[in-house]
């Protein structure tokens, strides 16, 4: 199995839209992200092309436009993004990073219940 590409935080905000939709553009890309960073076009780009160097997306050229597809799954990215997370933040230790978000967050009824579901099946 080939390695997982690392993904820096700008760049995962890039492969969410990606992942939303796809095939995309980089306008499409840019416009999307607009709303919610300050970042312009050309920085847009500028990190499309990262992750295409890195493997994360792949394009097909149609005339002058480029369409985006990612070439990892969400689901693959955010359990090594918490593999990463959990080792660096809690070095490795589940029980910690469990207890400190339990207690620092308020659960709703049904998160308690989805919980208790799967430490029921361990």
């Amino acid at each position: 199995m080939e390695a997982m590409p690392k993904i820096s935080e700008a760049e995962f905000e890039v492969m969410k839209t990606v992942w939303e939709k796809n095939p995309i553009t980089a306008n499409e890309i840019a416009d999307k992200l607009a709303p919610v960073t300050d970042w312009n076009p050309k920085t847009v780009k500028t990190l499309i092309s990262r992750l295409v160097k890195k493997g994360a997306l792949r394009f097909t050229a149609e005339g002058k436009t480029y369409q985006y597809f990612p070439t990892v799954q969400k689901e693959q990215c955010q359990a090594e993004e918490a593999e990463s997370f959990l080792n660096r933040v809690f070095d490795g230790a589940l029980m910690p990073m469990l207890a400190h978000f339990a207690q620092s967050r308020t659960l709703s009824p049904k998160e308690i219940a989805a919980l208790k579901d799967i430490l029921d099946r361990e």
